[in-house]
């Protein structure tokens, strides 16, 4: 399946779907037109719970989706990517791509009733730029947001970034306002758990463990929107208990595979519930491992391809993703422009991963253990979970015990990326629309930054992936740009500071009262202002 083009692979998702007994059409296509109700409460799953509500700071799924009901962006995009007005309503970017220019919408408030302004924008983009996991690369080449007038901004750039009109929606680069976050420490800002934004939903309360209620913006922008009152993001972190609420109706929504694939098949054969399968082209996940290379074992070359070698790739994609993924040995997925199909996953070779650790120095001992290791997983879901067990089991069989360690959101991103007490990690990232914004924050040595999430967790330094991935950044030639990423995958592939798994391909499970849910590339990060309920 790692040959696929992203066409191919969704007509064959929906055959799967089909003979595996699920509708043969999408929520979305089922849908017919009407005139949009008004009124009525939607519940909608979010798993795990956000460890924050803002995504200033934050690129973790949940954190992304709670954001983006309350705070917009610039821009938000179509299916195919192409941007669309948000708090921007046009824009234009100068000949040598040193210059875009946004005409800010008028008449927009805060939801504390303060006007929305260009110093907004030009704060948080500055702001994006310091303390954002992927801001610190999108925006590394901004030199100055000018401010013309009120309703003008300008992203002034010392070198091109090609990528940087895909990079502007609500979850990835938020507009937060200035005069509530200018003064004092912007990550323990207390509106990052009580969000004040310009979009169609306030905030309204967050029980912890349970829910977070966000209401109507009856003074919002776009005229008449939202059409649901009452927006109830509910917290259920047994995967059981989610299947039952979908079943019942004590859940309306839900996102990047919901309940376990296992029970899509039964669940989709209710007649209140559907699939949908569009909604993720600006997320493109990807499920991968991460070393500790300052781990005494880990940091050994020879011990990582050992790992990779004891680790069936098939397994995964057979067994942990059930189907629902491509095989993705590279972290620029099969589905983007820059992939390198010529790389290959690891050989599952047994006899070559002992080899490979009699030659490390450790060889297998009484009891025919060689070596012990911790293995934190993702509580994102319930694929990572299912990926650690894998895990645990393949690496017992070249001597390598492994103990699987499981902990909630906020103690996962502590203990990997503030405290770096882990060995190694199942993990997903969203490499995202383009590498330069998803996928080198993950590889570059200046964003080895400790208790940023998502950043570079294996601490992976080399200075001729740093040139690589900071010259495809500011590319405009396309071939020249292909060259340069697969330049840097042949390298880390060679590396191996991360071992790439597969990508996997989301299904949205929705009630079919649920009317447009899924109208973006932002599926349900996006914000959420067209949806309407059946009676």
């Amino acid at each position: 399946m790692a040959g696929l083009d992203r066409r191919t692979f969704l007509l064959s998702s929906t055959a799967a779907l089909a003979a595996a007994g699920l509708p043969a059409r999408t929520f979305a296509q089922a849908a017919a037109a009407s005139v949009p109700r008004r009124g009525g409460t939607l519940n909608m799953l979010i798993n795990p719970e956000p460890p924050v509500l803002v995504s200033i700071f934050q690129t973790t799924g949940p954190a992304l989706v709670a954001s983006s009901k309350v705070l917009e962006g610039l821009l938000a995009y179509d299916f195919d990517m192409r941007p669309k007005p948000q708090l921007a309503t046009a824009w234009t970017v100068s000949p040598d791509g040193l210059k875009y220019s946004f005409t800010l919408r008028r008449n927009v408030r805060w939801h504390d009733g303060q006007p929305f302004t260009s110093a907004d924008v030009a704060f948080s983009i500055e702001l994006l730029k310091s303390i954002h996991p992927r801001g610190r690369s999108t925006f590394a080449n901004v030199t100055r947001v000018s401010t013309p007038d009120a309703h003008s901004a300008v992203i002034e750039l010392s070198k091109p970034a090609p990528y940087l009109l895909k990079a502007l929606s609500a979850g990835e680069s938020p507009v937060v306002p200035k005069h509530l976050y200018a003064s004092g420490d912007p990550l323990g800002n207390p509106h990052n758990n009580a969000p004040i934004g310009t979009g169609p939903f306030r905030f309204k309360s967050w029980t912890r463990g349970a829910n977070i209620v966000y209401e109507r913006n009856p003074d919002y922008w776009d005229n008449g929107k939202p059409y649901i009152d009452t927006l109830v993001l509910k917290v259920i972190p047994d995967a059981a208990a989610r299947s039952a609420a979908f079943e019942t109706g004590a859940l309306d929504l839900g996102g990047e595979n919901p309940v376990p694939l296992t029970d899509l098949p039964r669940l989709t054969q209710l007649p209140q519930l559907a699939v949908e399968t569009r909604g993720y082209r600006f997320l493109e996940p990807l499920a991968e491992i991460d070393f500790n290379l300052q781990h005494p074992i880990l940091k050994d070359l020879r011990v990582r391809q050992a790992i990779a070698h004891a680790i069936n790739p098939q397994v995964v994609l057979r067994t942990v993703a059930y189907g629902y993924a491509e095989l993705s040995p590279t972290p620029i997925t099969p589905a983007s422009p820059y992939h390198d199909a010529k790389l290959a996953p690891y050989a599952f070779d047994l006899a070559a991963a002992e080899q490979l650790l009699d030659a490390a120095g450790y060889p297998r001992k009484a009891g025919g253990v060689r070596l012990n290791l911790t293995h934190d997983f993702l509580p994102y879901g319930d694929m990572y979970r299912r990926q650690a067990e894998y895990v645990k089991s393949a690496l017992a069989r070249v001597g390598i015990d492994v103990t699987v360690r499981s902990q909630d959101l906020p103690a996962f991103l502590k203990r990997v990326y503030a405290d770096r007490q882990f060995d190694f990690t199942s993990i997903g990232v969203n490499t995202l629309f383009d590498p330069s914004v998803g996928v080198q924050r993950l590889y570059w040595s200046r964003n080895i930054r400790p208790g940023v999430p998502f950043s570079n967790a294996p601490h992976y330094s080399n200075a001729e992936v740093d040139r690589l991935l900071e010259s495809a950044a500011i590319e405009t030639d396309e071939n020249r740009r292909v060259a340069l990423y697969q330049q840097f995958q042949r390298i880390v592939y060679r590396d191996l500071p991360i071992l790439n798994l597969v990508a996997p391909r989301m299904v949205t499970l929705a009630n079919r009262r649920v009317n447009n849910h899924t109208v973006s590339a932002q599926g349900l990060e996006g914000n959420l202002a067209d949806v309407y309920l059946s009676a």
